[in-house]
């Protein structure tokens, strides 16, 4: 097929070198000049394993193009996919000038039938705004779909090319979806063909559920460590339940973070709401969420007392392992708490540095995790990078003016690091880890 996508974020380019993979002939369109002359000489924009061979094999084979200029790309497309941002707005309602801008320039370009295609994650009745919105500037026949995308990050490649299942939604052109249906056919994966909402809706519950999972693992973590319970055996125990599963998102931790979460649950909350339906579940999750990143500083000034001055180190700042996606990362709350509380703060991540000094200018970058660590009062684990894991601990205290770590992340044994002579903090979890009677633990993680 002839495929144009608009968009070359972190959705857009994934599909697009993705079907352009699989034999079509992809072209992808963005406004951003300097992004496009990089894509044209394969180098990605983003941090995403696997993607820059995909993108460089693909320009080489003349399947995937990229260009500044809409018009001229429609011509012959079989599809279009619109796969444009929607942040959130003031409100945490999903913004769609970018969908329906999109919509408008599709609208004034179009000249024969297309199958136009939302993969942006977009609010119940897009997709009609959509349909409207290109009707105002051109007359003739096109369908419009809904097909979400279910990507995680770090591991996108792999979501699309073996994806758990496609989704479809269509309003009166059955025959449309089914030809969508037919571009992935290639996959394998189950296909759902639904109504157009219904689509809409099963990518704001999926990542709501998955939202609320961590949440209510973080909630057990605090019960944890006032008992004396270990969280992740909770976790294994629970996830050994076929109802429950072992890819349940039971992990404890500082909460999620990235351009999906958060944004999804904020629309979700906010969809109900306009419908006159409350969500009083999935506000509670955003609560939690957001108040998992605070209980670290709380551990920290209960060891520390005033933190002016103290030198804080920080591994990680990603919002998870391999990508360099620092939006609404755990990472940029924290180094906001302790410049407000006065500390220095010394950070280390593998890819998303560049990105983080973005926002804070600032910032103490250092050139490896052991530097760090240098004369530092604490160590706190932010993001969950396997090279932390590896490291030499006893180099790692020596460096340290205090060896104090509180792992946000759970990266380490309890007890191997009290063998150490570390005051390690976890996240629900005991430091006596040898199945006696635990005392009663103070929570703040």
């Amino acid at each position: 097929m002839k495929v144009v996508v608009v968009g070359t974020g972190y959705v857009g380019l994934v599909q697009g070198v993705c079907l352009a993979e699989l034999g079509n002939s992809v072209v992808c369109v963005d406004t951003d000049e300097e992004k496009i002359e990089r894509l044209k000489k394969g180098i990605s924009p983003i941090y995403e394993p696997g993607i820059e061979e995909l993108l460089q094999r693909n320009l080489k084979a003349k399947r995937v193009s990229f260009t500044t200029s809409l018009k001229g790309c429609l011509k012959g497309s079989d599809v279009v996919f619109i796969t444009v941002g929607t942040p959130s707005d003031e409100d945490g309602r999903a913004d769609l000038k970018y969908v329906l801008k999109c919509a408008e320039d599709i609208g004034k370009n179009l000249q024969e039938y297309s199958i136009i295609v939302n993969k942006s994650t977009v609010p119940i009745g897009t997709g009609e705004m959509v349909k409207k919105t290109i009707a105002r500037y051109y007359d003739g026949d096109f369908s419009v779909i809904s097909n979400p995308e279910f990507l995680r990050e770090g591991s996108a490649i792999e979501d699309w090319m073996k994806p758990d299942r496609v989704i479809i939604g269509y309003s009166d052109d059955k025959e449309a979806a089914e030809n969508l249906g037919n571009l992935y056919s290639a996959l394998g994966s189950p296909t759902l063909i639904t109504n157009i909402v219904t689509a809409e809706m099963i990518k704001y519950a999926s990542n709501s559920l998955l939202a609320t999972e961590i949440s209510f693992i973080n909630s057990i973590s605090r019960i944890c460590e006032k008992v004396g319970a270990d969280v992740t055996e909770v976790a294994e125990g629970m996830k050994l339940d076929k109802r429950i599963g072992a890819n349940a998102f039971l992990t404890a931790g500082l909460g999620y973070g990235g351009s999906c979460f958060p944004k999804d649950v904020s629309a979700l909350i906010k969809i109900a709401r306009d419908n006159g339906a409350e969500f009083k579940i999935l506000e509670e999750v955003e609560a939690v969420n957001l108040s998992q990143r605070q209980r670290i500083i709380q551990k920290l000034k209960k060891e520390l007392g005033n933190l002016k001055g103290k030198k804080i180190g920080l591994w990680g700042i990603a919002f998870k392992p391999e990508t360099d996606d620092i939006r609404m990362a755990p990472a940029i709350t924290i180094i906001e708490a302790l410049e407000d509380l006065g500390a220095q703060v010394y950070a280390f991540d593998a890819v998303a540095g560049e990105n983080v000094q973005k926002i804070f200018p600032e910032l103490v970058l250092e050139e490896s995790a052991i530097d760090v660590c240098e004369g530092a009062d604490a160590l706190l684990i932010v993001t969950e990078w396997d090279e932390f894991k590896e490291i030499n601990l006893n180099e790692i205290k020596s460096k340290m003016k205090s060896p104090i770590i509180l792992d946000g992340r759970n990266i380490f044994s309890p007890e191997k690091m009290r063998d150490y002579g570390f005051i390690y903090h976890s996240v629900g979890r005991p430091l006596n880890q040898k199945g006696t009677k635990c005392k009663k633990q103070q929570a703040y993680l």
